[in-house]
């Protein structure tokens, strides 16, 4: 049986496949304007999904979420990729319903029972949220990509957002980093990392649900734009500014090693370029290229102590940057 390597066919690989955040920033300026006291979530602040009210006990959470093969197995890619989705309603303190799948596949290149496997892998991950799977859309694409478009509830009263950050709370990451040079290594060597898979797969229900019992009101999860651009994002949101320990924050094994063996994709040197203006950064460069790293279903960063998880920083009144590392 041929052995494909997924990763080969596409150009970037997972949530580093981004748009640089920069520029989607110039690209959503302006698609405002739906004001409603019932859109709890918009565009405004490029939180990790909309949220709708319906009454007063029950809001819709929205989101979707794909990207091109961040592994060569198929069936970890699409559960890494359901995992990264599902991650998103998560990240507002919600729970899952409904995906359907988002398909697009390179009919002429790849056979249609390794998109069987995919897709199994996604619905695997879907399964142990306790969310259905009813449908969704594909399309022949020259390059293979995968993921959901995810529906949650969430109550409105126990909402987690990015513009809720308050000084005084500590910083909570839920996942080591490093998954972004692990797959990039991976891409470029074909070297299997399984606990970066394993890492990926994994679902952020328990983390999120701690998170919200805790008493946490401001969360996000760390994905393409690094744990420096999502904390940059939400700090500038809440108006405040957060100290990060860099010594404090968890690396998946190996990561170090794949920074300084040179596997570092464009996406990270992208956010970093973005944040550095806003940095008041007391480390290494090699440093901020890991808390720069692009993660695919990273864990979530929650303002508050969240039991089990280690505390990163904390949140403090603003100063003149919004991210200070030590």
């Amino acid at each position: 049986m041929t052995t494909y390597r997924l990763t080969q066919y596409a150009s970037g690989g997972g949530c580093a496949c981004k748009i640089p955040p920069g520029e989607l920033e110039e690209v959503v300026r302006g698609l405002t304007g739906h004001a409603s006291p019932d859109l709890l979530v918009g565009l405004d602040d490029g939180d990790d999904a909309a949220v709708v009210r319906i009454d007063e006990r029950t809001a819709v959470v929205a989101t979707a979420d794909f990207f091109t093969p961040v592994v060569d197995d198929a069936y970890d890619w699409g559960r890494i990729a359901a995992a990264n989705a599902l991650s998103d309603v998560y990240a507002m303190g919600g729970r899952p319903v409904v995906a359907v799948n988002l398909v697009g596949w390179p009919m002429g290149t790849l056979p249609k029972e390794l998109l069987g496997e995919v897709l199994r892998g996604g619905n695997d991950v879907a399964r142990e949220a306790s969310c259905f799977v009813a449908g969704g859309h594909s399309i022949d694409d020259p390059e293979p990509k995968y993921g959901m478009a995810v529906t949650g509830l969430v109550d409105p009263d126990r909402l987690l957002r990015n513009d809720a950050a308050v000084a005084g709370l500590p910083l909570t990451l839920t996942k080591p980093l490093g998954v972004g040079v692990l797959n990039n290594r991976h891409k470029s060597t074909g070297e299997v990392f399984p606990h970066a898979v394993a890492s990926m797969a994994s679902l952020n229900r328990d983390a999120a649900a701690a998170a919200v019992a805790s008493g946490a009101r401001a969360a996000t999860d760390v994905t393409g734009f690094g744990l420096l651009g999502h904390l940059f994002k939400m700090m500038r949101a809440s108006g405040v500014t957060a100290v990060l320990d860099a010594g404090a924050v968890p690396y998946l094994d190996g990561a170090r090693e794949a920074l300084r063996d040179g596997f570092v994709s464009g996406g990270t040197r992208r956010n970093l370029d973005w944040v550095r203006p806003h940095l008041d950064a007391d480390c290494s460069e090699d440093e901020l290229l890991l808390l720069a790293d692009a993660q695919t279903s990273g864990g979530l960063l929650v303002v508050g102590e969240v039991p089990g998880y280690p505390v990163v920083g904390e949140v403090v009144a603003a100063q003149d940057a919004a991210v200070a590392i030590r």
